[in-house]
């Protein structure tokens, strides 16, 4: 079990699981690297699809790292008995969540390192394409997706994401990229010297540099999983509500005034709308600052 310290520090875990890799070479060791939290229903296709992918690449070592994250369910067990059927498997367990950033983190080190989901919304059978992009001399190599599963507001909250991220960066991501990629051992080894604890790994490889190429891929859907630090982002929300009411009340005023059946005096419709609405603009901004000092603490 890994405790805090080396969970959040993955330059000495990187470097310690770097010495013991082989060079690049005719069979070079290739890492795929999974961060799993209560992922049990999933795990056996999983294995099998992974496997499948192993068998059909001999000229390669491989090595399937399964980083469990504190999982309340069999997650581990399973990982475990896998590890013990198929040696290509390796169950690294933290000793309590500390986030799927930081279980990536955890096991990064080999020639070359695949990062991907457990939940196959990343199908592994897009590997050979990272791999191949990797042979041909690119350093980082991203997935990019062609489609994605999801739909509505979800979708909307994705676009929206990326666009405002792009203009915030200096180095903007991919919008249609995640968490999917590839990183060669140059790449690895400057990820790995990075600082940050609480990592946003798509930013962070775009930061690193290094020659990059794309390989298209269709995402698959996956079970929603909901985790939240409800003390911190609850300003927020309560925010957005107040400044919804605030917009709301503005409009209501104003239709009053429109119709001609306003009765209050002469700048009581401003005065309310805009303390109501700055009100709530202003609890938006301490949630902010909260999330920021909630990962500085």
């Amino acid at each position: 079990r890994f405790a805090l310290a080396l969970a959040s520090s993955p330059r000495t875990l990187g470097t310690g699981v770097r010495s013991t890799m082989t060079a690049a070479g005719p069979s070079p060791l290739l890492a795929v690297v999974i961060p799993v939290f209560n992922e049990q229903p999933v795990l056996p296709e999983l294995f099998a699809r992974l496997a499948a992918l192993f068998d059909g690449a001999p000229d390669c070592t491989w090595r399937a790292v399964l980083v469990d994250d504190g999982s309340r369910d069999d997650s581990a067990r399973l990982i475990a008995a896998q590890a013990a059927r198929d040696p290509r498997f390796e169950l690294v367990e933290l000793s309590r969540n500390f986030g799927f950033q930081s279980a990536r983190a955890a096991a990064l080190g080999a020639d070359a390192a695949i990062t991907m989901d457990a939940d196959l919304q990343d199908p592994p059978e897009t590997i050979p394409a990272l791999v191949a992009a990797w042979r041909e001399g690119a350093d980082v190599v991203r997935a990019v997706r062609r489609t994605r599963a999801e739909r509505g507001l979800r979708r909307v909250g994705f676009g929206l994401f990326h666009a405002f991220y792009g203009r915030l960066t200096d180095y903007p991501i991919e919008p249609n990229s995640g968490t999917f990629g590839l990183l060669g051992r140059d790449a690895l080894t400057a990820f790995n010297q990075l600082p940050e604890r609480h990592r946003f790994f798509p930013g962070l490889r775009a930061w690193i540099g290094f020659t990059t190429a794309e390989v298209f891929y269709d995402r698959q859907g996956a079970p929603p999983v909901a985790r939240s630090k409800p003390p911190l982002r609850l300003l927020t929300i309560c925010g957005l509500v107040v400044s919804f009411c605030g917009f709301a009340l503005g409009l209501y005023f104003i239709a009053k005034r429109l119709l001609g059946i306003e009765t209050a005096s002469t700048g009581f419709t401003t005065l309310v709308t805009l303390v109501v609405f700055l009100g709530g603009v202003q609890l938006i901004g301490i949630g902010v600052l909260g999330e920021y000092l909630g990962r500085v603490y």
